[in-house]
């Protein structure tokens, strides 16, 4: 549920809705979304010193319901 919501407002943002790509991760933190995106469209998610970022996180924090739940966006250009 929580992957389909940030699926759904990440798409709302971005300008190439068809790249977006978010997985969950269940770690020793908790679980994890990661949000990919196509390039050009990270500075849209990431926002202005972040702001767009901490604002996705309040809302799947506020829908995880208290759960531990961590949200990362991944920068698709980094080699890993």
């Amino acid at each position: 549920m929580l992957e389909n919501a940030l699926d759904h407002l990440v798409r709302g943002i971005v300008e190439h809705p068809d790249d977006v790509v978010v997985r969950r991760h269940d770690g020793r933190r908790g679980e994890m979304l990661e949000v990919r995106v196509h390039p050009d469209d990270l500075g849209r998610v990431i926002g202005r010193s972040g702001r767009t970022a901490s604002a996705l996180r309040t809302v799947v924090s506020a829908l995880a319901n208290g759960r531990s739940i961590r949200v990362d966006i991944v920068d698709t250009d980094r080699v890993r």
